[in-house]
């Protein structure tokens, strides 16, 4: 470890406008990069689910309800 001011000692208070600041830009950041990796994720699988063929699925009977006899 270098012996340097910053290893001794507390760093100076910070005000609380810096603070709120840093918080706010870092929260955008990451929200940011997160924004970009569902939007690159969406057009991969989007281009993966065009590359498959497309299959009509088959089309069964739909069944018949039985009547109530009047009595």
């Amino acid at each position: 470890m270098t012996m340097t001011k910053q290893a001794f000692f507390k760093p100076e208070n910070i005000s609380a406008r810096d603070k709120a600041a840093t918080t706010s830009e870092v929260a955008r950041q990451i929200i940011e990069t997160e924004a970009a990796d569902r939007t690159r994720k969406t057009a991969r699988l989007r281009q993966l689910r065009e590359a498959q063929p497309i299959e009509p699925k088959p089309v069964r009977p739909t069944r018949r309800r039985k009547t109530a006899i009047a009595a």
